[in-house]
């Protein structure tokens, strides 16, 4: 005869299997089976979940099997197999993501007062999570936040954000693309889209993502600030090869660093330079020169060794080396590259997401 002990186990065991029959993360198909299982299992333990007595006795409410079972996981952690376990809740996420997907219909089914409530616990204890930067267990509770309740696109745009501070760009899109479906009025879900579009290269899409979520709350900073940067790399995404010194030269091609305006295409001057009036009628050129003397960038480049020798080279009538013989020079590349780095031409950073969680 089984004790209390193995009954409360048991309880809660069946609970589980009920309750994912109820919420649909069993399918109709395996329903039956897992019913009669329950039914089984209880009998076996002189345990039935429809005796309000031995609910009251056995029943671990409001903690489930789920969350008991969450404390030995968080054990674990905290006795060294942090990264052992993190890993292993992203995977496990990343199936029910996935699993999630494919088995939840285009609209489902209304939930539950009471899936409603457990399903905003998980949410809140997955902010916890994401305040704490444990993302992975973060994925892990918004996604059974959705099973709970698949109708609400904040647990999707949160579950997105930490897919994002995962690297996980990909899963990001597809669940900020599922809250935009999801709630169409809601921003963050655009602001989630853009961020995932931007880091993974795509930036008109980011771009269209920030602008329909400015169409809805024009007055985001954020959002705001990141339309400006993807702006910015869709539009030097979109000039012409030539633009940038002919096919194949993209950033740092032919030895030039990011940025760094090609000047070959400014007409042969002496030694391969360009001459004056072309460097002084270059829009790129003059923009850049402008903000070296602002930032004080200029001064560094001229107290560089290189160049100095170079422009002794140069007074002493050594000829006036060509654009690919400076960058050859690796002190003056450094250099160079040092400038472009300092906002004059390097890749913008990736737009700041709004890491605040609903």
């Amino acid at each position: 005869m089984a004790d209390d002990k193995q009954k409360h186990l048991v309880f809660s065991i069946l609970e589980f299997l009920q309750t994912s029959i109820n919420n649909g993360t069993i399918k109709q198909d395996d329903a039956e089976g897992v019913e009669v299982a329950i039914q089984c299992i209880g009998e076996a333990f002189g345990v039935d979940l429809t005796e309000a007595a031995q609910a009251q006795t056995y029943s671990t409410k409001p903690a489930t099997l789920v969350s008991i079972f969450d404390v030995f996981v968080n054990a674990q952690k905290k006795l060294g197999n942090k990264h052992a376990a993190a890993s292993a809740a992203s995977s496990t996420a990343s199936a029910s993501a996935a699993s999630a997907a494919a088995a939840t219909p285009a609209k489902a089914s209304e939930p539950t007062a009471e899936q409603k409530k457990n399903a905003e616990e998980l949410k809140v204890a997955g902010n916890r999570k994401v305040n704490e930067k444990e993302y992975a267990e973060a994925i892990r509770l918004y996604g059974e936040a959705i099973v709970l309740n698949p109708n609400n696109a904040v647990y999707y745009a949160n579950r997105a954000a930490a897919y994002s501070q995962m690297g996980d760009h990909q899963n990001a899109i597809s669940d900020s693309l599922k809250a935009a479906e999801v709630d169409p009025s809601y921003s963050k879900a655009y602001s989630r889209l853009g961020h995932a579009y931007f880091s993974v290269g795509k930036y008109k899409e980011a771009v269209t993502a920030y602008e329909k979520g400015l169409a809805l709350e024009p007055n985001n900073a954020t959002m705001k600030s990141s339309l400006a940067t993807a702006r910015v790399k869709a539009r030097d995404n979109e000039v012409a090869p030539s633009a940038r010194g002919g096919a194949g030269a993209g950033p740092g091609a032919g030895g030039l660093p990011a940025g760094f305006p090609d000047l070959s295409a400014l007409g042969g001057g002496a030694g391969g330079m360009p001459d004056l009036a072309s460097l002084m009628s270059n829009p790129a050129l003059m923009n850049m020169a402008q903000q070296m003397m602002q930032s004080g960038a200029l001064n560094s480049l001229m107290s560089n060794p290189a160049m100095q020798q170079m422009a002794q080279r140069m007074m002493s009538g050594g000829g006036t080396p060509s654009m690919e013989e400076m960058m050859r020079n690796p002190e003056l590349a450094e250099a160079a590259r040092g400038l472009m780095g300092g906002g004059m031409g390097g890749a913008p950073q990736p737009p700041q997401d709004d890491e605040s969680m609903l």
